[in-house]
């Protein structure tokens, strides 16, 4: 099998880099070792910023988006039994962000790639990348119960963390930055209409709860936990009551509760690799980076290094400079970093570490004061949460 684009990975970003290619007369293979009913079911990231909606519509696939997401202006802090909303688009020139499930995203992109794109192989497991210094570099991958080659003019690795991707850059080519947290967040959906109409991040002496939605009656909610914690040791009216003491405020709202639909941990990471390109390998999304998900950057950082490494790939093929792909990695990261710093001040800012202190609790409140007290500090967060520019 020949193609001028081998891509890892029926995610997001390779998703939305096969769509990209294919808008621009660029051709594409995307192997998926997963079947096409987990990948659309598996429950991953909810919030879409303004440049990650904008890239959607312009591909083509923003019909159900508009239709059935949810945009909001805003999201609400809470400390101390107080509410803070920001205002997004006041602050930002009128951005916002989507309520829309990475599910939702697969789905719409998986769709219009088997309508129209390249070949999209599910239950094709990689095994390996070969030749990524050559010219002609090579996929093996295992479909059907057959060993199989995809001969490429380019690799894209965007087979997430456990990938093979990442896999095929010597260690001597290869520097890894990363932090991990000593907790993590129990996170639950529920057939119940959320309680409020936007998210509500909360920080409180028990730890940070989340308040958030996959649509006007699913609720998506998180608690702060250790880090370990099995789900299984966590009822669902000990859920509640927790969610109900750590979002309490001083005025009438209450928490809706209901059943629940699933309920998971998920550990809290940074992780960097650079660079994001060895040869004709080149990483994206969660091959190359992981963000704690406090500040909704995972799947919003996939859109910018597809949109990226697009560009430059049509760019090589159109005019057969290899600058743009040169500069691939370093345009990259530069987003990545911004992502990075705001999601880890985000995280420190809302969770209380299991040593912290009686001055570290001060200093978070002191740093939340300064957010609803200051235009300054409240647009540095709100420009942030609503996206850096896609390249």
């Amino acid at each position: 099998m020949r193609t001028t684009v081998g891509i890892i990975g029926a995610g997001p970003a390779g998703l939305l880099l096969a769509r990209l290619l294919h808008r621009a007369g660029t051709d594409s293979v995307v192997l998926e070792s997963r079947d096409r009913a987990y990948v659309e079911h598996r429950q991953r990231a909810g919030i879409l910023e303004q440049g990650t909606v904008d890239v959607l519509r312009a591909a083509g696939a923003g019909e159900r988006m508009d239709r059935e997401g949810l945009r909001h202006d805003g999201i609400e802090l809470r400390f101390d039994r107080r509410r803070h909303r920001v205002d997004f688009p006041a602050l930002t020139g009128g951005r916002s962000v989507m309520v829309y499930a990475q599910t939702e995203v697969c789905k719409d992109l998986i769709a219009l790639q088997l309508k129209e794109g390249g070949p999209l192989l599910f239950e094709a497991e990689a095994l390996a990348v070969e030749g990524a210094e050559s010219d002609r570099p090579r996929v093996r991958f295992r479909h059907e119960g057959r060993e199989d080659v995809l001969e490429c003019d380019y690799v894209a690795g965007c087979d997430g963390f456990w990938g093979v991707a990442r896999q095929a850059v010597p260690a001597e080519a290869s520097r890894v930055f990363e932090r991990s947290y000593p907790y993590a967040w129990l996170g639950i959906l529920a057939d119940v209409a959320p309680s409020h109409d936007e998210l509500v991040y909360a920080r409180h002496d028990r730890g940070f709860a989340l308040l958030s939605m996959r649509s006007p009656s699913v609720s998506r909610l998180y608690l702060q936990v250790p880090a370990g914690t099995d789900a299984a040791q966590w009822s669902a009216e000990r859920i509640w009551d927790e969610l109900e003491r750590r979002l309490e405020t001083d005025d009438d709202w209450a928490l809706r509760r209901g059943p629940l639909t699933q309920k998971s941990v998920t550990p809290m990471r940074s992780y960097v690799h650079e660079p994001m390109r060895h040869g004709r390998l080149l990483l994206a999304g969660d091959a190359a980076h992981i963000v704690p998900p406090t500040g909704a950057k995972g799947l919003n950082l996939a859109v910018g290094d597809v949109v990226t490494l697009a560009r430059a790939l049509v760019h090589a093929e159109d005019t057969g400079s290899p600058d743009l792909l040169d500069a691939y990695s370093a345009t990259c990261l530069r987003r990545v970093w911004q992502a990075e710093r705001f999601s880890y001040d985000m995280t420190t800012l809302l969770h209380p570490a299991p040593d912290a202190t009686a001055f570290d609790g001060r200093l978070q409140r002191a740093r939340l004061e300064r957010i609803a007290s200051s235009r300054a500090a409240e647009t540095d967060l709100a420009e942030a949460y609503t996206g850096f520019p896609l390249g």
